[in-house]
């Protein structure tokens, strides 16, 4: 099977599909009421990425805007939270991290349908693809530096001192984490499989030690970034609705799965730098990275890299079978969403290798 060219399928917008579409009418007179300078007409698409909040542009004469709301119909318990989405970036826009502007939160589900956020369009280019295909050393060499700079700048800041002290409880953060995800993937599950079994029963035995604890974004990685299209600097981290107090090691070890993430030849799977020559590429062994994320922070994953990685491979494993879950319930956002399902096995058998790797047995 030729490979999915993963660029072209998620860069962009679409019409909008006719279960998520919005009334332009009600929308365009509330956010002329609430956000400065908004004048319609107004014409509403929605971007092909993303799996979980339904995301729109909102194109006007004067500027363009991005809206992301909850989905409709049954939702998992504590998902979808655009609220905190909200209270984050709000949080981090003040201290100049790069994220979107954010304007407006609505509540009011007779605008759009569900609850929304409205932000600034972060103009800029975002790479689907790990290894970056259409770039060159120089440049991926660059990138990957500022993404590292980037997640060890926000896991540097003191949550109480950016008004996000209570923005989640902190302690035992990856403990929670494996609960919950745990129970999520018991609301969605619709098949069994051994190594989510064997994960459920090892990991809350296996918890690393404590850390202080940061804001986490919890699906950091390349294609959730706005890059400048004439510099290596990111404009903007997009998708924070994982977003939380927690182990900022088990955050940074998120993005080291494109390191180690199974082939796909599909929509169903994230890309991989399996199987790349990352010297030539320019792009940095997994080890050099995380010696920059240390040498950043003074923050050092390694003693429990591979419980973490298998805690994190399960929690993607989870978070894949919510959206098979959404599709078994008709609230699933993306056209690729049903393929998603023949990723988890793959994810689950890596999360164990970690585990096997980190003693169990």
């Amino acid at each position: 099977m030729a490979g999915i060219d993963r660029q072209a399928a998620f860069s962009g917008t679409k019409e909008v599909a006719a279960s998520l579409a919005i009334d332009p009418a009600p929308l365009e007179g509330y956010l002329a009421r609430h956000i400065a300078g908004f004048a319609g007409p107004l014409r509403i698409k929605q971007f092909k990425g993303g799996q979980s909040n339904p995301t729109y542009l909102l194109e006007t004469p004067a500027r363009n805007y991005v809206l992301r709301r909850k989905p409709p119909g049954k939702l998992l318990p504590s998902a979808h939270a655009v609220d905190r989405e909200f209270r984050v970036i709000s949080a981090l826009h003040k201290q100049g991290f790069p994220v979107a502007e954010p304007l407006d939160l609505c509540d009011d589900d007779s605008v759009a349908g569900t609850a929304f956020y409205v932000m600034g369009f972060a103009d800029g280019q975002v790479f689907w693809e790990p290894q970056m295909p259409e770039s060159n050393p120089a440049e991926r060499t660059a990138v990957y530096d500022a993404m590292n700079a980037t997640i060890a700048r926000l896991h540097s800041f003191d949550p109480g001192a950016i008004g996000l002290g209570d923005f989640g409880k902190g302690g035992n953060y990856v403990g929670r984490q494996v609960e919950r995800w745990s129970k999520q993937y018991r609301a969605s599950e619709t098949e069994k499989i051994e190594d989510m079994e064997r994960l459920i029963d090892w990991l809350p035995r296996n918890i690393p030690p404590e850390v202080p604890a940061r804001v986490v974004h919890g699906d950091y990685r390349l294609d959730n970034m706005i890059l400048d299209r004439n510099a290596p600097r990111v404009v903007a981290v997009l998708d924070w609705e994982l977003s939380t107090l927690g182990d900022p090691l088990a955050d940074f070890a998120y993005h080291l799965m494109a390191w180690h993430m199974p082939h796909s030849d599909s929509a169903a799977g994230t890309a991989t730098l399996r199987g790349h020559d990352l010297a030539a590429l320019g792009i940095p062994s997994m080890d050099d990275y995380v010696e920059t994320y240390r040498a950043h922070t003074g923050l050092d994953p390694r003693p429990h890299l591979n419980t973490y990685l298998a805690y994190n491979f399960f929690r993607i494993a989870a978070i894949l079978q919510g959206i098979i879950g959404r599709v078994r319930d008709g609230t699933a956002t993306s056209e690729f969403a049903p393929s998603k399902a023949e990723m988890i096995r793959p994810l689950a058998a890596t999360a164990w290798d970690f585990a096997r790797a980190a003693g169990a047995r």
